[in-house]
């Protein structure tokens, strides 16, 4: 490296810290399936899930280059540049994972950088073809793809099974070692792409700030330091997403799960291949609603559903509007740059300190179903008393007729006249 500066490593040290958010914020895609069929104990899940991201980030670059060299224009980009891109990703990831939402982080990513390079160079400096090509044709139908193949896959799977009930316990068991052999597949193909857009984009600083070679490969140092940090992040846990993509947006079973993330794994590990930044939060979502509708009688909360698409087309621009204010703040100097990085510090621990007024970790994550919709409630809130205080007056007047014999001491008074 001929050079490296303050800025730049402020840079690596903010992309490495986008990584770390990643890894949390994407837990859910591998594991909440397996954590909500039970299939594995939460911490064994996330922990596993960790060591395989950090395997495969040393498997491919070919997602790591489609960032630094082919979204943005590596000219006359200046590491400030990247350093409000990230900015820009990483308050979306905190604040999504706040309210419980699986967005896309890859998405916030590419939404950042697009906004802070067209507030820097303008619409030129962005590759529309490549935008359109390997980040926004692959955001529509990845998940779209992934929804048939998980619904096919559940109703083979269920068909399968209902030839041979009396094996219910054995199949039962195998679909729970496969779900777990699957969510093993998510989780290291979910380092091949999402591990790689860190390293694409410290590649990218590293050209602009001239410490790389325009056009290099991500270096060894890179591709370990991104791992590292997705697979802390991962184990960590992303508690309230896991929670929301287990247990909010369908019930599932574990034939569904292993459907869901096979077709899952099977649909990132393509896109990597291909180069396509793809969103891994996407693909499961849509699997996992998928798999959902393929058992009969299965259900999808779209109310939850609804609340994912918003976040997931609110991404890109609103990534990109607070990378875009982030940069022009950073070109008044170091001391903006400065701010930036204090701004940046000071919400971090403000939704970090807002989370803690309701904490969801290992030990609740299955405990709580999601909450009731606006609409649900609206209806809750004008709907009549129920009938509970009438059945009480009823019962308070079931004694009376036990009353009645009451009344028999009357024909006592019949034997005198009788007598008479």
């Amino acid at each position: 490296m001929e050079s490296f500066s303050l800025i730049l490593a402020m840079v690596v040290v903010t992309a490495l810290a986008f990584d770390f958010t990643n890894g949390f914020h994407d837990t859910a895609n591998a594991m909440a399936t397996t954590i909500s069929t039970g299939a594995l104990k939460p911490k064994v899940a996330v922990a596993m899930s960790a060591v395989l991201n950090l395997v495969g980030a040393f498997l491919s670059v070919e997602v790591a280059n489609t960032i630094s060299k082919g979204l943005v224009d590596e000219n006359g980009i200046r590491p400030e540049v990247i350093f409000a891109a990230l900015v820009g990703a990483i308050l979306w990831n905190l604040l999504t994972w706040l309210v419980g939402l699986p967005s896309s982080s890859s998405h916030a990513l590419m939404g950042g950088l697009i906004g802070a390079t067209i507030a820097s160079a303008g619409f030129s400096a962005v590759h529309g073809g490549a935008l359109v090509t390997k980040v926004l044709i692959p955001a529509v139908a990845a998940p779209v793809v992934a929804g048939l193949a998980a619904l096919v896959s559940t109703r083979l799977s269920y068909g399968i099974g209902s030839k041979s009930r009396s094996h219910g316990k054995a199949a039962e068991k195998g679909h729970r070692a496969g779900q777990i052999a699957s969510a093993g597949l998510v989780s290291l193909a979910h380092g091949t792409n999402d591990a790689q857009k860190t390293m694409g984009v410290i590649t990218l600083a590293l050209v602009a700030g001239g410490a790389l070679a325009p056009g290099s490969n991500p270096p060894t140092w890179v591709i370990l330091s991104a791992g590292l940090a997705i697979a802390l992040g991962t184990y960590i846990g992303g508690w309230r997403i896991i929670r929301t993509m287990g247990k909010g947006l369908t019930d599932l079973q574990p034939q569904q799960g292993f459907a869901a993330q096979t077709s899952a794994a099977t649909a990132i590990l393509a896109s990597s291949h291909l180069g396509f930044s793809l969103s891994t939060t996407h693909v499961v979502s849509g699997s996992v609603m998928g798999a959902g509708l393929g058992r009969k009688g299965g259900v999808v909360r779209w109310s939850t559903a609804t609340r994912m698409a918003v976040a997931w087309a609110l991404t890109l621009p609103a990534a990109a509007l607070v990378a875009a204010g982030a940069e022009a703040v950073t070109r008044l100097g170091d001391w903006g740059t400065g701010l930036v990085a204090a701004f940046l510090v000071a919400s971090s621990a403000a939704i970090w300190k807002i989370s803690r007024r309701e904490v969801v970790d290992h030990t609740n994550v299955n405990g709580t179903e999601e909450p009731a919709g606006v609409v649900t409630q609206a209806i809750a809130a004008v709907t009549p008393p129920p009938a509970s205080p009438v059945t009480e007056d009823l019962t308070a007047t079931i004694p009376t007729p036990a009353s009645a014999p009451a009344a028999d001491p009357a024909p006592v008074a019949t034997p005198p006249a009788a007598a008479v």
